[in-house]
């Protein structure tokens, strides 16, 4: 059980998801509009293709309240995961302000509880997120935390390979991958007699690639980083945590 000021958190004093819904809500403002469309792709692409909801929440003020209480008792009011499986997750980052100590926590649902369990939380945590916090590098911490957890989540290594000093080597292969796509896409320069954009982003163009044949809503033509228009996402329908997690300061 939760203990301390948060456990009587009320959701009267807790926000409500953006809409349309979105797996990247920075409410605080750590990230540019390019920087949200980029993490939110890249989830959107992992949430689709396997429906593991993985959320980015970022809020100013936690109103005094203890971060882990805060971050579950948003999980359980959004819904985060999908209904009967809890399969969700979500990292909450109260920004370090003025003299005020940066604070975050890993959030998992029951579903994801034993392929991320707290050890690992912690070990993410630590490894991937403060660090770049530290530094202001909010995107950074971002977009490395959701890698490995994903990568967790999908069996692509070990528990045991990134607790210990396997981690980096076995990720390696998917590193390289992601590298060489870049390459190999980005020098295509014509496609159908137009210029292919050299700004876009590599996970944007992963979505467009897994996600513009489904013959389905859900893909990414909803997104615009102009408008900052997410369609396709109906949000979460779970909301089951136990507490498990593991939190961060800086």
């Amino acid at each position: 059980m939760l203990m301390g000021t948060g456990f009587f958190l009320s959701a009267q004093d807790l926000p409500s998801p953006m809409q349309p819904p979105r797996l990247v809500n920075d409410f605080a403002n750590t990230l540019t509009a390019q920087e949200q469309l980029t993490l939110e792709t890249k989830l959107r692409t992992y949430h689709d293709t396997t429906s593991t909801q993985l959320y980015i929440i970022t809020v100013s003020d936690l109103q005094g309240y203890d971060v882990a209480d805060y971050a579950i008792k948003v999980g359980e009011k959004w819904g985060i995961g999908q209904q009967g499986k809890n399969n969700g997750a979500l990292i909450l980052v109260k920004p370090r302000i003025g003299n005020q100590r940066g604070e975050a926590f890993i959030a998992t649902g029951y579903g994801l509880e034993d392929v991320i369990p707290d050890a690992l939380a912690k070990r993410i945590m630590e490894r991937e997120m403060v660090p770049a916090f530290q530094e202001g590098q909010y995107f950074r911490g971002f977009d490395m935390a959701t890698t490995v957890m994903i990568n967790l989540a999908s069996g692509k290594f070990s528990a045991d390979g990134y607790m210990g000093e396997g981690g980096l080597i076995m990720v390696l292969p998917f590193i390289i991958f992601m590298i060489l796509f870049f390459v190999i896409f980005f020098n295509v320069r014509k496609t159908k007699g137009r210029s292919v954009g050299h700004n876009i982003p590599l996970w944007v163009a992963l979505g467009m690639m897994s996600g513009g044949g489904r013959g389905r809503s859900g893909g990414f033509g909803g997104f615009s980083s102009g408008g900052g228009s997410f369609g396709g996402f109906s949000g979460g329908g779970g909301g089951s945590f136990g507490g498990g997690g593991a939190r961060g300061s800086w």
